[in-house]
């Protein structure tokens, strides 16, 4: 063995002795509970078809209507979390998740004119629910300030998103109801509806 190759072999091996414990990990710095925050909601089939559902519904109303959105939703979020980790009621039952989204799907499919304050108001009352909801997951070293952070940049990214893109496929401010790209927002619509009544007839049946 040449004398570079022992040299190298010793410089390895008293290298490999002095490792220690690797501490680059987020979760060693807690951004863990930013991203569980952020990923939960949107790995769990009643917040994404609530979140999808809500932010169609402000797109095919216009952006003056759905704008307010993308600052009352994240608030609800975080107004629900606070409430079930105050009051350590965190449990949503199936029936009114289903009930939601049929609502949902309904005023999708029907195309109804809904008020700016009552799109609003129906918008914090969703955010609260499936705030309490995502609470659930909340444990005792979990840095509360960090999920809520990760939840509500969460739904802001999803109304946006999805109000954006839909509002560019339905453009509400040129295109009547009855055109081609109306229609098929108005069949989402019923395809929401329908999931959220399989979702109460299993919670029924169960």
């Amino acid at each position: 063995m040449s004398a570079f190759r022992r040299t190298a072999l010793l410089a390895s091996v008293l290298l490999l002795t002095q490792a220690q414990i690797a501490d680059a990990h987020i979760v060693s710095a807690r951004l863990g509970d930013f991203y569980a925050g952020a990923l939960h909601p949107l790995l769990t089939l009643q917040d994404v078809v609530v979140w999808v559902a809500l932010a169609l519904l402000a797109g095919s109303l216009g952006a003056a209507s759905g704008r307010w959105l993308v600052v009352v939703f994240p608030v609800g979020l975080c107004a629900g979390l606070a409430l079930a980790a105050g009051s350590g009621v965190t449990a949503v039952s199936p029936f009114v998740d289903a009930a939601t989204i049929l609502i949902l799907g309904l005023l999708l499919a029907t195309a109804l004119r809904i008020p700016v304050v009552l799109l609003s108001v129906v918008a914090f009352v969703l955010g609260v629910m499936r705030g309490a909801a995502n609470a659930g997951e909340l444990g005792p070293q979990t840095d509360r300030l960090l999920y809520a952070a990760g939840l509500a940049g969460a739904g802001y990214a999803t109304i946006t998103l999805v109000m954006a893109l839909a509002l560019s496929f339905r453009r509400p401010d040129t295109e009547p109801l009855s055109s081609w790209r109306g229609i098929a927002v108005r069949a989402v619509g019923g395809w929401v509806a329908a999931i959220g009544m399989m979702m109460a007839g299993l919670s029924l049946a169960a």
